[in-house]
């Protein structure tokens, strides 16, 4: 792909990324306390450290984002009954609340505008989407 057009679809996704997550839920959190919140949804609760290492940041950093989210009661860290250096953070029913509003808020903005678009052009970002995840997962 030329450079130009490779320009011209970078910028294109980041904004459309950037207007996609501003279609939250209410609450005043950060992004990187979304994507923790995100993280327990789908996975489950995990150790500090499985948590720092699926979202790419060190463990303290990972401590005080969790530390926010806890004072906030979207989160919960469990010690464990035969190891009290060993705890766990699982997300609380608030937090799932929190989640699914903002997945509900994403998907409506998203198809609200796919729904503009005519079924030739679904069909070519629907071929699309298979390449772009595999971009994403590299």
């Amino acid at each position: 792909m030329p450079n130009e057009p490779a320009h011209e679809l970078r910028l294109t996704i980041m904004r459309l990324a950037r207007q996609l997550r501003s279609q939250k839920a209410e609450g005043d959190i950060t992004d990187g306390q979304r994507s923790v919140l995100f993280s327990l949804e789908d996975a489950g609760a995990q150790s500090l450290s499985a948590l720092s290492a699926r979202e790419r940041v060190t463990p303290p950093s990972m401590n005080r984002t969790v530390g926010a989210l806890v004072a906030l009661g979207l989160v919960t860290r469990e010690t464990a009954s035969d190891d009290a250096r060993r705890v766990t953070i699982g997300i609380t029913d608030d937090g799932i609340r929190f989640v699914r509003e903002t997945r509900r808020r994403r998907d409506e903005w998203f198809s609200s505008r796919l729904s503009t678009l005519t079924p030739e052009e679904r069909a070519i970002l629907a071929k699309a989407a298979p390449i772009l995840k595999g971009l994403a997962d590299k």
